[in-house]
């Protein structure tokens, strides 16, 4: 049972990287499934709770980032954590033949616009990830790691900033692969201006 609805939940999720919410039809995901009707109204009652768990599904390791599993010592071994999570993550969205593409932003909004409460869910991530930055930055300034005229939120905000805008570019250009690369070469650079 807990193989069908995986299924299911694996073949929607492809027909949602190809086609918006409004435009992948519950008929469609029935046949893609090769299940019966019936079969498919024993695991979800509806197309819209079928789309919520699919989408705390897949957004769950981008929402609930373990923050409390990183480095607590150094803003330095901080990132590093910070950026083999998400390198490992996206190895597994490549296995899972899942790598975000644009239609994934747009399920992103389709989420927001169906589900209120996904909102939220996304502002309470983004308060941990600002909080879980302020954190390490402040602790890195007190040991003497960095230091730095910027306040603890404007660098958090860098580190923040700066690896949305390189998931977005590497979504835009369609190549994934080069993320983890890019955020190393960028906050190193970056960090070795913060270094007292």
């Amino acid at each position: 049972m807990k193989n069908t609805r995986k299924h299911i939940l694996d073949v929607t999720f492809k027909l949602f990287l190809q086609k918006s919410f409004k435009e992948v039809t519950l008929k469609e995901i029935v046949e893609k499934t090769g299940l019966s009707k019936g079969a498919f109204y024993h695991y979800f009652t509806s197309k819209e709770q079928l789309f919520l768990e699919l989408v705390n599904d897949v957004f769950s390791s981008v929402l609930d980032v373990p923050y409390d599993q990183f480095s607590k010592d150094s803003l330095y071994h901080f990132y590093i954590d910070y950026i083999n999570y998400y390198a490992e993550n996206l190895k597994q969205q490549n296995e899972e033949g899942s790598v975000p593409s644009f239609n994934y932003i747009s399920l992103i909004f389709d989420a927001i616009k169906l589900f209120p409460d996904f909102q939220e869910r996304l502002q309470k991530s983004k308060d941990v990830q600002l909080s879980s930055w302020k954190n390490i930055i402040h602790t890195a300034r007190e040991k003497g790691e960095i230091s730095s005229p910027m306040s603890d939120e404007q660098i958090a905000n860098m580190f923040i900033s700066s690896s949305s805008g390189v998931e977005m570019q590497s979504i835009f250009s369609g190549n994934s692969e080069d993320i983890g690369k890019t955020l190393i070469s960028l906050w190193d650079s970056f960090y070795d201006e913060l270094k007292a």
